[in-house]
């Protein structure tokens, strides 16, 4: 009897091991599909280059293939991943409507990067007149686009490119000697030049961008689907204080020497291994490394059956530089392009994101700003193009603008907008900001290189800096060596667009020195909070939003290729350029200037001594200097009539 009830029980185990394994094929089978594997095929394929070169690419289909479509494509060093055929991305395309509508999304991983053959090479220099097998950037395009165009099934014929920050410039790249089936061009936060963009603001190091050095720089030798670089780990959520006890760049060298699994040194003389940071260190000064690297001198014979929109964010603390000089730099030489700027209230390609409220940092914008531009502009300007008449008739404004200040779009024929006049501020005795010269005063302050202006009061450790573009400079302003200068309450709006010269007097103890300026909007005491998104240590009373920031590193005044020492007390000339702003301060508000010689760890420390390379000074070289400031020094604005 025990000997049949054991038997009954195992059949019954059995029996229930069936039935769960059916219900979890059947649960598998049944699972919600996410979009892109309902109505997208993945192929992935390499396609050679005209030097044999193999670049890995990922093409998504639609599945209705009773209609064509266009070919939208981006090219990445950031991998396309997932890799393997059964491995989809849960989204595709530059936002949701035009992956629903239905376009063939092509992504590539660009020459030396993850699974595409050939060696990497960091903003590889366009090579003019190219001949037999010389690639760059553009050519790889144009060869990519050719073998889409005849071997793609269902595809209409036209191609549109886009991307965003790194992905941008590759964008902006296939412009230049474009193949004749791209039609569209949409660089977004696209790097124009390494000298201006990311790493280095006018010549100074951006330090806050350390950790990223290994991305670019760490070499491979073969195809890969793993990470290959190691980003350096700071031991702290303190960068300041990181950065500080390090001292001289030079005691960060040990960070790009790279060592072996067994631990072994990867150079056999322990060198630095790290590409680019070598470049970096070995190139202080805009040199024949960076020149041909820059993008922005070779936009001038962009074909005009290339429709472009250059996208960017006002206060994209990444790429501001490069989308505002793409734009310019193509509508002053190809003025009978199509060509359009659409720049919106965005730290680093937040319009790509779908959350509904858009806050940068603290402050906060309003509501569907990003998921709005997604729809009514992207989609707009690609559909036109690629699937539309592809006139410059696209129902979209040349230049499409947040005033960050009213928190509102506005439209415009060109950009600066035409009616524009100059304003031109005195940086004055008792911290006045105003359009006379009061008499002949100077301010003074010391910079100690032992306690540097931070550049945000945040104690942590970041990859890439964002929010301190709109961060409260309440915290800088009550330094002695931060120097402050500000209107009266204004009684009328005052909206400034376009871009901001600063024309500083300065005098320096020392023989060198960097000059950094702020632009702030100082809002009242009695101005309603925010319901949320502000850190709990503030308050939008009082606020002093950062509008627009730069630094110049002094020895870069008269020329980024051959810098020069100050003249210890003499009276000097310091021009600082900011990027462009579209800003309302408003009546009630104030317009404020801050003035100071250390934004620490954004930029790295200039030790204040001129030194041929900054990049290996060593500690005696940093010492603390006087610093003075003249009011004839002026900040010129352009004010919108």
């Amino acid at each position: 009897m025990k000997h049949s009830l054991y038997i009954l029980i195992i059949v019954l185990l059995c029996f229930n091991c069936k039935n769960y394994e059916a219900e979890q094929e059947i649960s598998a089978e049944t699972k919600e599909l996410s979009y892109v594997e309902q109505h997208y095929n993945k192929k992935e394929v390499e396609i050679s280059m005209r030097d044999g070169i193999k670049l890995y690419t990922t093409i998504y289909s639609p599945k209705d293939t009773t209609k064509t479509y266009p070919i939208l494509m981006m090219r990445t060093p950031y991998s396309s991943k997932p890799y393997g055929k059964d491995e989809l991305k849960e989204k595709i395309g530059p936002n949701e409507h035009l992956m629903k509508e239905g376009n063939i999304i092509v992504y590539q991983d660009v020459r030396g990067r993850w699974k595409s053959e050939g060696v990497y090479d960091n903003m590889r220099a366009y090579i003019p007149n190219k001949t037999g097998n010389q690639t760059d950037e553009s050519s790889d395009t144009y060869d990519t686009i050719d073998w889409l165009v005849n071997n793609v099934k269902n595809n209409n014929g036209r191609v549109g490119t886009w991307g965003i920050s790194y992905p941008g410039y590759y964008a902006t790249y296939s412009t230049i000697d474009a193949h004749p089936a791209l039609k569209a061009a949409s660089p977004q936060a696209c790097i124009g030049d390494f000298f201006f963009d990311d790493f280095h603001h006018n010549g100074a190091f951006m330090l806050s961008y350390f950790r990223a050095i290994s991305l670019f720089g760490t070499e491979k030798n073969k195809p890969t689907d793993s990470t290959w670089y190691k980003t350096p780990d700071l031991g702290t959520q303190d960068q300041y204080q990181f950065f500080l006890d390090a001292g001289p760049l030079s005691n960060l060298n040990h960070f790009f020497q790279y060592k072996n699994p067994d631990g072994s040194s990867v150079s056999k003389s322990n060198e630095i291994d790290d590409v680019f940071w070598k470049e970096i260190i070995e190139h202080p000064n805009y040199d024949s490394l960076w020149k041909p690297k820059g993008l922005i001198q070779h936009l001038k014979t962009i074909k005009s059956s290339v429709a472009t929109m250059i996208v960017g964010g006002f206060f994209d603390a990444e790429d501001l530089y490069g989308p505002l000089e793409t734009y310019k730099t193509i509508e002053k030489h190809n003025p009978n392009n199509y060509n359009t700027l659409v720049f919106g209230p965005w730290d680093h390609g937040r319009w790509a994101k779908t959350d509904v409220k858009n806050y940068v940092g603290n402050y906060y914008f309003g509501d569907s700003i990003s998921l709005n531009f997604q729809k009514e502009v992207e989609t707009k300007f690609f559909n036109h193009f690629l699937k539309g008449k592809g006139d410059k008739n696209s129902g979209l404004p040349e230049a499409y603008v947040f005033d960050s200040g009213k928190k509102q779009w506005s439209s415009y024929t060109e950009w600066p907008p035409k009616n524009m006049v100059k304003h031109h501020m005195f940086l004055n005795e008792n911290q006045d900001l105003s359009q006379t010269k009061k008499g002949s005063t100077k301010e003074v302050f010391v910079s100690n290189l032992k306690k540097p202006v931070p550049y945000s009061e945040d104690i942590k450790t970041v990859f890439t800096p964002r929010k301190y573009m709109t961060d409260d400079q309440r915290f800088a302003a009550r330094r002695p060596d931060v120097l402050v200068f500000e209107t009266d309450v204004l009684k009328e709006d005052l909206t400034l667009a376009g871009d901001i010269l600063a024309s500083l007097k300065v005098s320096t103890t020392g023989t060198d020195a960097d000059w950094i300026v702020k632009v702030i909007d100082v809002h009242p005491s009695d101005i309603a909070e925010q319901e949320e998104g502000m850190q709990d240590h503030l308050k939008l009373s009082n606020y002093h939003m950062m509008v627009r920031s730069e630094v110049m590193r002094g020895r870069f005044r008269n020329s980024f290729e051959h810098p020069e020492p100050f003249v210890p007390n003499q009276k000097t000339e310091v021009n600082i350029k900011l990027q462009d702003v579209y800003h309302t301060i408003k009546a009630g508000h104030k317009l404020q200037i801050q003035v100071q010689s250390t934004w620490f760890p954004l930029i790295d420390l200039n030790p204040q001594t001129f030194v041929p390379n900054i990049y290996k000074a060593q500690e005696k070289d940093f010492k603390n200097q006087t610093h003075t400031l003249y009011n004839d020094s002026k900040i010129e604005f352009s004010v919108l009539k």
